[in-house]
């Protein structure tokens, strides 16, 4: 079997920075294999806008050029704003530690995704290499920023479907271009046709980090993202 992309301590880290709950070895194996797949397709991404350039090292201009080409894995707005990158973009070229609500007393007291971005620098290099990419050090620290971002997003809203016993209150998001007419309703929501949840309501479990990422994503990625995480806890199971 595979070594995880991420140390599972690392992974366990993020949800206690999120919340009191316990957390099952299902619920940290699929929130590893769901970043996993977010990252492979924001790679994917910025491998296509490098070659575009005719160069085959990512630099961090190929993240953004990814993130404007397909808004599907456009998930890390907290990053976004602490970014060099990201804030070049806009002209905001001061210090993060300046900027409201990065520094003080007020942001001591919530846990930050950016603050402990650094922690899944090894498990972004890994992923980098399976893929045969290189990177300059500032793309896998946006990468790195990231994946951090997005999982505490996700883990954040595990958490919230434990306490609301399901996702059956939440809707979804059709996007369309300006001008088109709305797509006919599926016959199938994905949120609002799940079942009650199981469990008690002090555990995390595999099954509802796969109902948060119905909800943090949405599209082929969603899908993509289920599946693999399904197909990754089948093997767990069969090893």
């Amino acid at each position: 079997m595979d070594a995880p992309l991420f140390n599972p301590a690392v992974v366990k880290a993020v949800f206690r920075d999120v919340t009191w709950m316990h957390v099952s070895q299902s619920a940290v194996r699929v929130a590893t294999s769901v970043t996993r797949t977010l990252l492979a397709e924001i790679i994917e991404g910025a491998r296509a806008a490098a070659a575009d350039e005719g160069l085959t090292v990512l630099q961090p201009r190929h993240l953004v050029t990814a993130i404007d080409r397909n808004v599907e894995v456009d998930v890390a707005n907290e990053w976004y704003d602490h970014s060099p990158t990201f804030r070049a973009l806009t002209g905001d070229v001061a210090s993060p530690a300046a900027q409201p609500g990065m520094s003080g007393r007020a942001h001591r007291g919530k846990p930050s995704a950016v603050t402990n971005a650094h922690r899944f620098e090894p498990g972004v290099k890994r992923l980098l290499r399976s893929q045969g990419v290189r990177a300059v050090p500032t793309m896998v620290r946006e990468l790195d920023g990231v994946a951090s971002v997005f999982m505490m997003r996700l883990v954040r809203s595990a958490a919230m479907v434990v306490r609301e016993g399901g996702t059956r209150r939440y809707g979804t998001v059709i996007l369309t271009m300006p001008g088109e007419p709305l797509p006919p309703p599926s016959q199938e929501n994905p949120l609002q046709s799940a079942p009650p949840r199981e469990g008690d309501r002090r555990t995390i479990g595999g099954n509802d980090v796969l109902d948060a990422t119905r909800i943090e994503l949405f599209g082929d990625i969603r899908q993509r993202a289920l599946t693999e995480a399904r197909e990754a806890e089948q093997t767990h199971a069969s090893a």
